[in-house]
């Protein structure tokens, strides 16, 4: 089961992927129970713990550059008792290159080096992998799809704008996040 609520997570200063965009990050990425999957820039963890319990006989490789965002995520991991997550504590795309034959990729940050990361990771997608990549910034999903593009790589780009209720007094009021770009592509 996926769908993690977000308190759930220790979390720190550290940013975290929603739990709205957390589960169609996750469906888009179609992560079998033995899938093997990378999630770089994995901020908290979050997508990396529920991709580990989607995947109990897979393996999962969370990239993180941040030393207190590599604290939180061995947190986590012990908090969930997932023991099928490797951490690497590193900048992408360095830290990539030793990464075995993926059926998964999902990107939460790259630090500004999305296309040495994609150079890296496409090619180690097996055929019928899934890429998913979530922008916040327009610059971030501009560059993703030049990207695919550029390389003649199908892809499929959602926006998704999560508003919740947030009670204030007697009184309901809408509490908007950030809208996130959620791009896939499957590797033909």
């Amino acid at each position: 089961m996926i769908g993690i609520d977000d308190e759930e997570f220790i979390r720190g200063e550290v940013p975290i992927t929603k739990q709205e965009i957390r589960v169609l990050t996750l469906a888009k990425a179609r992560i079998n129970f033995d899938s093997v999957v990378v999630d770089v820039g994995a901020g908290t963890g979050s997508i990396t713990i529920e991709a580990a319990r989607l995947a109990p006989n897979g393996k999962i490789f969370s990239v993180e550059r941040k030393p207190e965002a590599i604290e939180l995520i061995k947190r986590n991991v012990e908090k969930f008792s997932v023991d099928n997550v490797e951490i690497i504590c590193a900048e992408a795309p360095d830290g990539l290159k030793n990464l075995p034959e993926l059926d998964a990729v999902i990107i939460g940050g790259s630090g500004g080096r999305l296309e040495k990361i994609l150079d890296i990771l496409y090619t180690k997608l097996k055929i019928g992998g899934r890429l998913v990549l979530n922008a916040i910034t327009i610059q971030t999903a501009a560059t993703a799809l030049g990207y695919f593009r550029t390389h003649g790589i199908n892809f499929d780009a959602v926006q998704i704008q999560i508003t919740r209720l947030k009670k204030v007094r007697a009184h309901d009021m809408n509490q908007a996040l950030n809208p996130v770009w959620i791009i896939t592509a499957e590797k033909v």
